[in-house]
């Protein structure tokens, strides 16, 4: 999947789930499921912050970026655990790549640390989905050829 995404550092516990994601649906829906709980662990820091007394307007309106994108991943993450929509979730991982970006804008130094590793998630789980697959794959099984 290229090193600069997927690298041997990214799944170092060996009690992770990625260790066991042996074929390409596996790791698909272990990259989306993965990204849903990192943006929701996200939303939760930022809705934190965001509650501060002191909170900006820039904190507030990067919560409802987050607010928006985590029900929409999980619905990914739920569509390509279920073999389907591959490519409506692919694109919808690239574009929450944005969300950081756009957070990291509005925000600035006192956005939670969080919302960068959510940039790195996505962008992994974008480059999981934009894999070229085997068509045998896709029908449940691996081509041993």
């Amino acid at each position: 999947m290229g090193a600069s995404y997927v690298t041997p550092e990214l799944c170092y516990d060996p009690a992770s789930p990625c260790r066991y994601a042996r074929d390409y649906a596996a790791v698909a829906s272990l990259a989306a499921r993965l990204l849903a709980r990192n943006a929701t662990a996200t939303r939760d820091s930022v809705a934190v912050a965001a509650r501060a007394a002191n909170a900006t307007e820039g904190l507030k309106s990067c919560l409802q970026l987050y607010d928006g994108i985590v029900p929409a991943l999980e619905w990914a993450a739920g569509s390509v655990a279920a073999g389907r929509a591959y490519g409506a979730a692919r694109e919808l991982m690239q574009a929450t790549q944005f969300t950081q970006r756009a957070c990291a804008g509005m925000v600035g130094a006192e956005m939670p640390r969080e919302n960068g590793g959510f940039v790195t998630m996505a962008t992994v789980a974008h480059a999981v989905l934009s894999t070229s697959v085997p068509k045998t794959e896709l029908l449940g099984f691996v081509y041993k050829g």
